[in-house]
């Protein structure tokens, strides 16, 4: 699946942000360039991972499943790491000599911020599960949460912050990870199903 601009736009704003912020007084003191630096290098290590999404869901039983890329695993287990060493930093260096207050309190924000992003990676990623046939699409929440909808139903497929939703004419959603392998395969599935059931439905208005 190609890159979408919001993939482009946010790291550059959190590469610009983090080194406009070190030629400010407050925070001239963080070491926002090496932040800057760490960014960078993760998400030049997120294209070379995003080339290698695999295209094709896997086939199991008659259905094909998405599957959680190594783009998604990078990014929950790493930022779980990331924010560990951070908090472990906080806690041994904080008591073994004096930081200034704003150092502490950004790292831990920044542990914080990391360990949120990585919970939410596995909770909207890793641990959800999604598959579909000629009849029907299953969605399978990291809480258990089962939703299946009929292809005739499919209204609509749209991007957003989330991934990709794909919505029912009853209002049912069903919302997936365009980082999973197979997400381009099933996104175009779903875009061909809702453009057939909107000429369906023209083609019985004009009949009546």
């Amino acid at each position: 699946m190609p890159l979408r601009w919001q993939e482009v736009a946010v790291p550059l704003f959190v590469i610009v942000a983090l080194i406009t912020l070190k030629y400010v007084p407050f925070t001239a003191g963080l070491p926002l360039a090496r932040a800057a630096g760490v960014v960078a290098f993760g998400y030049a290590a997120f294209l070379a991972l995003r080339l290698v999404q695999d295209e094709e869901a896997a086939s199991v039983d008659g259905w094909s499943e998405l599957r959680p890329s190594i783009v998604e695993y990078f990014a929950c287990y790493g930022a779980a790491a990331l924010s560990v060493i951070l908090m472990s930093a906080i806690i041994v260096i904080g008591g073994s000599k004096h930081v200034e207050a704003t150092q502490m309190i950004a790292t831990f924000i920044a542990s914080l911020l990391l360990g949120a992003g990585s919970a939410g990676v596995g909770i909207g990623g890793l641990f959800t599960k999604v598959r579909w046939n000629n009849s029907l699409l299953e969605h399978r929440s990291a809480f258990g949460r089962e939703t299946s909808i009929a292809w005739s139903d499919v209204r609509s497929v749209r991007p957003n912050w989330r991934g990709i939703t794909i919505a029912t004419h009853d209002a049912q959603r069903v919302t997936f990870s365009q980082f999973h392998s197979g997400a381009a395969q099933l996104a175009k599935h779903a875009a061909n199903r809702a453009r057939r059931n909107a000429e369906t439905s023209t083609k019985a208005f004009a009949s009546l």
